[in-house]
């Protein structure tokens, strides 16, 4: 006889935006030659899978009473949400989380093996409850507010669980990790991937818990904040409030670009003075900053590649065909204190902003991972967010391989140095 948990889990399953089983089917990663090689080198994720409840008002909402809108249940987490980008990319990501074996720890391991990907990183525990986030958004699709109850990443995604898969960090062509580690467990993770000289990228998460990086902040290659997060980092690694939020207009010319990078310069030059070696600023509408310190020769992380097959092979040779890698690479004069690259966001119809930042960072992850340089993963990661703004899911049920080279070659022809400062 079914339970009465299962019937719940249907209901939700059934307003829930998870992938058809066609699409399940025809998953990038079983693309191009079926399951992985064990020997192959998957990319390691550490950090949270979270249930999000999403409310969108039909109306301007009115305090003190209830309004009219929808209400839906989505698959979300930080790294959850990077994951599943990279696997639709053609990346096979390996995953440490923690859920509770409740309706909502169920939804999303249910869709996490039903994707193909590996399970025995995520810790399922009966005595806890899933991360569950509700958000409140206006009638525009901007997030309004918040309320998250993810405590369980942070008290029980410990040292002891992450340990267990020391062989699968080690041998990672990258590790990343978010915010909602506490830092104990950011540290252990952290030291697990200098070990074996593994890059590390780090994903604040939030303003708050962005902060987190001043204890790891030697261990980290890539870091990918937004402007406040970068402001708020900027100040935890110089121990005191120096650094003010950016206040700006929305003007998109080329002379609010460079004004807002001289803006921001003072907060990611602390950054980099830290030793990260790359800092991608997502800007929203403005799109990204991408900066090294070491000029040119940072550019170009040393990553083992994983094989790309199916869509990842295909996004690959596209790009590289598309794109040359020369020019950037190619120029002289980079090899700099401080080298700074834009990247134009793309026009899009927005639906949901809460997936973008996540599958801007998974597009540059997969796209490293497939052997991409920076500057032409960037582009990818543009175009993937791009497509998660125009879902209602916070990452696309599919992903189209024509138009996202389609929009990463523009984003791509379109950015520009707006930095550069050669050493004395």
């Amino acid at each position: 006889m079914e339970s009465s948990a299962r019937r719940r889990l249907d209901s939700i399953s059934r307003h829930l935006l998870l992938p058809r089983e066609a699409d399940s089917v025809l998953h990038p990663v079983l693309l191009g030659g079926g399951q992985v090689r064990d020997e192959e080198a998957e990319p390691v994720i550490i950090g949270g899978m979270v249930l999000d409840i999403n409310a969108t008002p039909s109306t301007p909402a009115n305090p003190g009473t209830t309004t009219p809108g929808k209400v839906h249940y989505v698959l979300g987490g930080v790294a959850r949400n990077v994951a599943e980008c990279m696997s639709k990319l053609g990346t096979k990501p390996y995953m440490i989380s923690i859920v509770g074996l409740d309706v909502a720890g169920n939804l999303l391991l249910e869709h996490w093996k039903s994707a193909g990907l590996p399970t025995e990183g995520i810790q399922k525990r009966q005595d806890v409850g899933t991360a569950v986030v509700c958000n409140i958004f206006d009638i525009n699709g901007e997030l309004a507010s918040a309320v998250a109850s993810v405590e369980v990443i942070e008290k029980f995604l410990r040292p002891m669980w992450i340990e267990q898969f020391k062989c699968n960090i080690c041998s990672a062509p990258v590790l990343m990790v978010d915010a909602n580690l506490n830092s104990v467990a950011l540290e252990a993770s952290c030291q697990m991937a200098a070990e074996s000289d593994i890059p590390l990228w780090f994903e604040p998460v939030s303003v708050a818990k962005s902060k987190r990086i001043a204890s790891v902040v030697h261990y980290i290659t890539f870091a990918s904040p937004n402007e406040d997060e970068l402001i708020a980092m900027a100040n935890a690694l110089s121990c005191g409030e120096l650094f003010q939020p950016i206040q700006r207009d929305n003007s998109k010319t080329k002379s609010s670009i460079e004004s807002l990078f001289r803006m921001l310069k003072p907060a990611i030059w602390v950054l980099l003075e830290k030793g990260i070696k790359i800092v991608v600023v997502t800007l929203g509408s403005n799109g990204v900053f991408l900066c090294s310190k070491g000029g040119l020769g940072c550019m170009k992380i040393g990553l083992k590649r994983t094989k790309p097959y199916g869509f990842g092979r295909q996004l690959y040779e596209t790009m590289t065909s598309s794109c040359p890698s020369n020019r950037f690479f190619g120029a002289r004069g980079f090899e700099g204190n401080l080298f700074a690259v834009h990247f134009p966001a793309l026009p899009a119809s927005v639906v949901r902003l809460t997936g973008a930042g996540d599958c801007l960072v998974g597009g540059v992850l997969a796209s490293i991972c497939a052997g991409l340089d920076v500057f032409q993963s960037v582009a990818v990661g543009i175009a993937a967010a791009k497509a998660a703004v125009e879902s209602e899911a916070n990452v696309p049920n599919e992903y189209s391989l024509a138009k996202i080279a389609d929009d990463a070659r523009t984003v791509y022809s379109a950015a520009k140095v707006v930095f550069y400062q050669l050493m004395l």
